[in-house]
């Protein structure tokens, strides 16, 4: 009787194929996905290389492909009803969305002039995402 393991993604018990030493997925399509998913998740935080050549393959992309993500849309009226949802959910619980900062906040709209300032911490109700610098600059007039 041939041993039987584990899936690690649906737990259910399968027969590994004798030629995969350490397999610890199931064949299934779902397991599957999910075994990549996680290779992947790590090949990125761990090679910068790998990470690189990802973003660039993903910038090509894009500009290949510009109106990829209108015309799912299109197709796709449910996606566009559940992530309206979503969202109305999310600015539910940060209920001052114009203190939201996205990833190119750094870039200056208006460059700030020479002079002294205070550098003030955001408030509680202020959200930033990954890099951005959230403080307050406040001008000292000097009069």
């Amino acid at each position: 009787m041939k041993p039987k393991y584990r899936c690690a993604h649906c737990r259910r018990l399968f027969v590994p194929n004798p030629r995969l030493k350490e397999q610890g997925y199931c064949r299934r399509n779902g397991c599957q996905r999910a075994r990549k998913k996680l290779w992947q998740r790590r090949k990125m935080a761990q090679d910068a290389d790998y990470r690189q050549t990802k973003r660039l393959s993903d910038q090509q992309w894009r500009k290949e492909n510009p109106d990829y993500w209108g015309e799912y849309r299109a197709r796709h009226p449910a996606y566009c009803r559940r992530n309206r949802l979503l969202q109305k959910r999310r600015d539910a619980k940060h209920r001052r969305r114009r203190d939201l900062a996205k990833k190119d906040a750094l870039m200056a709209l208006h460059p700030i002039k020479t002079g002294t300032y205070y550098l003030v911490p955001p408030g509680p109700n202020h959200l930033a995402k990954k890099d951005a610098l959230g403080q307050e600059v406040v001008i000292i007039s000097m009069g």
